[in-house]
């Protein structure tokens, strides 16, 4: 750990202490690699360690989003492509047409199940419409079941060896759908109503990925590189066009946020408690977070693995990141 960055790690350790997140795994990259790394607390007599596993769970999002962006720019898939070209039967009694911009800004518009349902295949060809696409965003899992379908249609692989491709470029190698990496557990899982067994056994797309820091770090490292060992950096620009721009949000993801949808990249452009808002990435259900600032030049992930965390603010983590700068 470098000392510009004690404030950060200061953060992490006092939420562990005070009992608020029983692990946290916090690393910080600049475009040279990882800078600082570190590991604290322990889940029924686990300690953490920083090269655990967790689930990273929405992470998950953006990861499949650059296997997405990659066919983009190989030509097997556009932006606008229609989901019925991987799934015919989609949509059958709507008006509109749902295609791969609307997925990748949660502005689909399709019913959304819970995290655990089972059937992600079925529950995509029957899912509601709740409004019509384009004209609202409402954050949706499912519909990444739907961009998993038009990548593995266009490349003729599966979703997660789309993943695994770029991440073996960047040495990400431990990105996975294995349980036998042994990711630390979510002791409030089942009481925050996720059955993980069950979701496990999905190998979701918008949420299943399992990793360590080490591979973000080296994604979010390449990202600030943008020098194409990922994507394009016309790719990566494009990734971080806002798609949502002055739609209606809808909860979780309410205008007051201040954020927009870009490719699959949450746009925090105008998040009222940050001090850099020149900034992407995602967070996850267990309190996992990855965040690029391109302008000030760093990246940081933390691994964590508590579902309700009363008390914990990122955005406070983020400060601190970036005043390390």
């Amino acid at each position: 750990m470098t000392a510009s960055y004690a404030a950060a790690f200061d953060w992490a350790r006092r939420h562990v202490d005070a009992g608020r997140l029983p692990t946290a795994v916090l690393g910080i990259a600049t475009a040279d690699g990882t800078v600082a790394l570190d590991a604290f607390g322990s889940t029924s007599g686990r300690a953490a360690r920083t090269d655990d596993h967790y689930r990273l769970f929405s992470i998950t999002k953006p990861l499949l989003g650059l296997a997405a962006a990659r066919a983009v720019e190989r030509g097997l898939l556009g932006i606008e492509t229609p989901l019925t070209e991987a799934v015919p039967g989609f949509g059958a009694g709507r008006d509109d047409v749902v295609r791969l911009s609307h997925l990748v800004s949660h502005t689909s518009g399709m019913s959304e199940p819970p995290l655990d349902a089972p059937g992600l295949g079925a529950l995509l060809r029957s899912a509601g419409r709740d409004f019509a696409a384009g004209s609202a965003s409402r954050y949706s899992t499912l519909a990444f079941e739907g961009i998993a379908e038009l990548v593995a249609h266009a490349t003729r692989r599966d979703w997660d060896s789309a993943v695994a491709e770029w991440a073996a470029a960047i040495g990400a190698d431990g990105l996975t759908l294995d349980e036998a990496s042994a990711p630390q557990e979510i002791p409030d899982a089942a009481a925050s109503g996720v059955d993980i067994a069950q979701f496990a056994s999905l190998r979701h797309p918008g949420a299943g990925l399992i990793g360590r820091a080490s591979d973000l770090l080296a994604l979010g490292s390449a990202l600030l590189r943008d020098a194409g060992e990922v994507v394009q950096p016309a790719t990566l620009a494009m990734m971080r066009r806002p798609l949502t721009g002055d739609i209606p949000r809808l909860e979780p993801y309410p205008a007051e946020r201040g954020q927009d949808w870009g490719f699959t990249w949450n746009l925090r452009t105008r998040a009222p408690g940050l001090i850099d808002r020149d900034v992407y990435g995602h967070g996850g259900w267990s309190g996992t977070e990855f965040w690029v600032h391109p302008t000030a030049g760093v990246a940081w992930v933390l691994l964590t693995n508590q579902a309700q965390r009363p008390g914990v603010d990122p955005d406070e983590l983020d400060n601190a990141v970036v005043a390390g700068v």
